[in-house]
């Protein structure tokens, strides 16, 4: 039995390997960033098969193993006194799977220099952890950003390392990163003490600065409701009796809940109906003009 490590893992952008198997072959992009559970995944399995297989030969084919947990180091040294072969390949060096004349599986790949070729009654590739396809989708839904690497964004890694920059809206387990499970359940269990610590309050503070309509103004273009990143802006009908005749007009409306105050619909707005509370462009000419009295006071003195 021969295991892959690192396949679709720790390759730069724009790189394409080769992984052939024994029926088909595929190629694929890789992924930047390590997937941080399969060597110790690896461990496991080869572990169990040599305990269930005593005379079975194991084989690891690994670029750099990864032991990063408590009793992980000593569990590797452990596989390894069992009669588990690890063999050092480099990332840029190809890997090939591939059936003979006779049927029989090979595994190739150079190590320090020499190429080495293995017979494998069973080839176990330890593959990437990548996001769900649909994650897209989803993030649109809650409002919520993603990492290069299309994970989901935390608001800060240390800080607020579960809460996302969309207020409610928690994450755990492998959405924010490749994760193990005592990890996953970990992070579960600070997600679910932050959302209690929001339903056993009776009131919530709400962002200050958010943005305000002038109604006086508001044409109900919709053009703040499309900007948007929150979907705190709505366009609301209202009727206005003017004797026999009935007036229907349409007005922007910001829930001051969803509000972030970013900011981003005033520019937007054609007609300067929008601003921000306690930063209107009065307030702003104010303190510009200040400012400007300041520099001019100091430099004749």
């Amino acid at each position: 039995m021969v295991f892959i490590s690192c396949v679709g893992s720790r390759e730069r952008r724009g790189e394409i390997t080769n992984y052939r198997t024994a029926n088909s072959c595929s190629e694929r992009a890789g992924n930047e960033y390590c997937s941080r559970v399969c060597c110790m995944y690896i461990a496991k399995q080869a572990h169990l098969v040599k305990e269930h297989i005593p005379d079975a030969n194991v084989t690891v084919f690994y670029t750099d193993v990864r032991a990063f947990g408590k009793g992980f180091e000593e569990f590797y040294w452990r596989v390894k006194e069992e009669g588990v072969n690890y063999i050092r390949r480099e990332l840029t060096d190809e890997i090939k799977v591939e059936r003979d004349e006779n049927g029989k599986l090979k595994v190739k790949t150079v190590s320090e220099g020499r190429t080495i070729e293995k017979e494998a009654d069973l080839v176990v590739l330890a593959t990437g952890i990548v996001p769900r396809e649909d994650v897209l989708d989803l993030a649109r839904k809650l409002k919520t950003t993603q990492s290069a690497d299309k994970f989901f964004l935390v608001a800060h890694p240390k800080l607020r390392p579960i809460d996302t920059l969309t207020d409610g809206i928690f994450i755990a387990g492998c959405c924010q990163s490749p994760k193990d499970i005592p990890d996953s359940v970990a992070q579960a269990s600070a997600a679910a003490s932050r959302v209690c610590s929001i339903l056993s309050q009776e009131y919530m503070e709400v962002e200050p600065i958010i943005a305000e309509v002038n109604e006086a103004l508001c044409i109900g273009c919709g053009s703040c409701e499309e900007v948007c990143p929150f979907g705190a802006i709505e366009l609301r009908e209202e009727e206005k009796q003017l004797e026999e005749i009935v007036l229907r007009t349409r007005k922007s409306y910001v829930n001051p809940a969803l509000c972030k105050g970013c900011g981003v619909c005033i520019p937007e707005c054609p007609v300067g109906a929008m601003a921000q509370k306690h930063f209107t462009s009065a307030q702003i000419e104010a303190m510009l003009r200040g400012v400007g009295a300041g520099i001019s006071a100091m430099t004749t003195m």
